[in-house]
């Protein structure tokens, strides 16, 4: 099974939702009015697109209705598909240069899926042909570090890791010079995941990319926060509140395949502004790949 498909299977508990209640509105209404509206409103809400987002298409769909005079719901219907497809966006691949090393810095709760996925896109570079090296820079969770070999055993990527408890900016200045003795192409870094003390984590993070800085001065950055997908408008105020904290550059979205809030990944880049780079749909390796905003759409709707 392809990508795709198992996209399309994951996304089934918020294609049920989302685009097959969108099919019977449309099917029960033969006039646009009002009443047409509020029920989409209530249904993309319900979605987990976000009161705030939800009004924003709909006030989109009342202007476009309004400016090209429609009158068939099925020309409403296939506009506001369209306006969905372009508040999605078209995502943004991680950051690659020829030459130069990324490096990925990998955030988020303890929870999220952050280890697994930290896994998963090293699989994704691995079997692009890039060499990659892992930073077991979470000390502060017992057992981080052994839960996150066990990963890199299966994916088969090294790992660069220290005694529960030490300095993570010292496990991450071990890395960065593995990774430059050794030519990887891509260093992927996780950090312990937790969000209760903003200064604290702030502080880890500065101190981390202060040696990524100085041993790395040529390399790519990218910063991902990994979130929960069945957490719904949940995972968006979690986002708020690290993207206070950090620099981030993208989402890695995990378990979209436990969830009928789908609609997550349209809120999240209205709200947020920031891209989707990874989409999980899956617990196994291969079950998490680089964000494809029209395969997104296509899986969701067609």
């Amino acid at each position: 099974m392809g990508f795709f498909e198992k996209l399309k299977a994951g996304l089934s508990k918020t294609r049920a939702a989302l685009a097959e209640g969108l099919n019977n509105i449309f099917k029960k209404f033969r006039r646009v009015d009002e009443d047409l509206m509020d029920e989409l409103e209530e249904l993309l809400i319900t979605s987990d697109i976000g009161v705030e987002t939800s009004m924003e298409i709909l006030d989109t769909l009342r202007d476009k209705i309004k400016t090209d005079n429609i009158k068939d719901p099925d020309e409403v219907k296939a506009a506001l598909f369209s306006i969905l497809r372009d508040m999605i966006g078209d995502g943004e691949p991680i950051k690659t240069e020829a030459g130069r090393m990324t490096v990925i810095l990998v955030i988020g709760v303890n929870g999220v899926g952050k280890t697994t996925s930290i896994a998963k896109i090293a699989n994704v570079y691995k079997r692009d042909g890039k060499k990659v090296i892992l930073a077991a820079a979470d000390t502060f969770r017992a057992a981080a570090a052994d839960q996150l070999r066990v990963w890199a055993d299966r994916v088969g990527v090294e790992i660069i890791s220290q005694s529960e408890g030490s300095d993570p900016a010292a496990v991450v200045f071990d890395a960065a010079n593995a990774a430059r003795k050794r030519g990887a192409d891509v260093l992927i870094i996780d950090t312990a995941g937790r969000l209760h003390n903003k200064k604290n984590l702030m502080n880890e993070l500065e101190k981390i990319n202060r040696v990524v800085d100085r041993e790395l001065p040529d390399c790519v950055r990218e910063t991902l926060l990994v979130l929960d997908a069945t957490t719904g408008q949940n995972a968006v105020v979690q986002a708020k509140e690290f993207k206070n904290a950090a620099p981030i550059t993208g989402l890695v979205l995990t378990k979209l395949d436990g969830t009928a809030k789908g609609g997550i990944v349209i809120s999240i880049k209205k709200e947020l502004d920031l891209p989707v780079k990874f989409i999980g749909v899956g617990e196994k390796v291969d079950d998490l790949e680089k964000f494809n905003a029209d395969e997104f759409v296509r899986a969701l709707f067609d």
